[in-house]
């Protein structure tokens, strides 16, 4: 992956934990930049938009949820759905009470449109857009994303340089097969055929004059690439835990569960939630803390049932279990 990235004129980097990909990324991005971000769950694990805030950054989310819960102060409430628990008469409050902006009417699509607004003014100016991905071919390099609000395809277009988190679970062998993977990842969040998939190989360029390929046409003029491990490898050599690293981060585990449906992501850890958040969670900070929430699983198995790529996600929450008894890692 690494090679094809550079053959594409990425600039490819590996984030062995949270704080080498936050180093990495805040001598790309330095100080007093307008920083916009898309929707990833990676960045999250990076607490990134914290961090480059203390930075000295203006930093702002540009999916509608993400942008609400970021007002609102509080953790997502699903994976592909952060705010899924709020009401329009919330979402009202956060923009008066937080941005002193007036909604024109009391309906979900005037609060859409003043967000779209507000934050359009922020992409057209911004000076470093970051976005996760849903896949990362290897053959090319290519960095596939999907999405419904066009909000990724702006991030990754319109600012001069571009950043994108690939945990390195994402990497697949071929373009065929990330977009495969963006493909079930929007079938199983519950939108299908999906409105938009992206596909992004290095930065902007143009060949017309003289044929002579120059980098940063009407898009960015950089792209750099963060491949992410955060403990993903060592989680490869379990078993159990390794079955994880094909997760989509779909979030239909969730939806399935009757704990999540009581609880939703205050259930799972700091960054995920529900059944996936759990392993998630055993594998990027603790398998002992992880054990002690997987309590709470009813060992149902409606999580399995409702995997898309067939993760034993109640056999593995069991194992956790052992783990918080034994306070160590238990043989399998």
């Amino acid at each position: 992956a690494i090679s094809s990235l550079k053959a594409a004129k990425a600039n490819p980097y590996y984030a062995s934990s949270v704080e080498d990909a936050r180093s990495i990324i805040g001598r790309i991005v330095g100080s007093n930049k307008l920083v916009i971000l898309s929707k990833s769950m990676a960045a999250a694990e990076l607490d990134l938009r914290s961090y480059l805030e203390s930075q000295g950054n203006e930093v702002w989310e540009t999916d509608l949820g993400e942008f609400l819960i970021q007002l609102e102060g509080v953790k997502p409430m699903h994976t592909i759905a952060p705010a899924v628990h709020m009401t329009r008469e919330k979402a009202l409050i956060l923009l008066k009470g937080k941005l002193k902006i007036d909604v024109k009417e009391d309906t979900i699509e005037s609060i859409a449109n003043t967000a779209r607004e507000f934050l359009r003014s922020k992409i057209i100016r911004a000076d470093i857009g970051i976005t996760g991905a849903n896949a990362l071919a290897a053959d090319t390099g290519a960095i596939v994303t999907v999405e419904n609000e066009s909000n990724i395809r702006l991030v990754s277009s319109i600012p001069p340089v571009t950043i994108a988190i690939v945990p390195i679970d994402k990497i697949v062998p071929t373009l065929l097969d990330a977009v495969k993977v963006a493909i079930i990842q929007a079938a199983y969040a519950g939108l299908y055929p999906p409105t938009y998939i992206n596909i992004v190989t290095g930065p902007s360029s143009t060949a017309d004059i003289e044929q002579t390929r120059v980098y940063g046409a009407q898009g960015p003029k950089e792209l750099h690439v963060i491949l992410l491990d955060n403990g993903r490898l060592n989680a490869k050599s379990n078993p159990l835990l390794g079955e994880q690293l094909y997760c989509i981060r779909c979030g239909r585990c969730s939806f399935e569960c009757p704990v999540w449906v009581h609880t939703a992501n205050y259930w799972g850890g700091p960054v995920y939630g529900g059944p996936m958040g759990i392993i998630w969670t055993a594998i990027t900070i603790d398998p002992i803390e992880a054990g002690k929430l997987a309590y709470l699983c009813l060992q149902c198995g409606r999580c399995d049932e409702s995997c898309p790529v067939g993760i034993r996600l109640s056999y593995i929450l069991r194992y956790l279990k052992t783990i918080a008894i034994s306070g160590s890692m238990s043989k399998l």
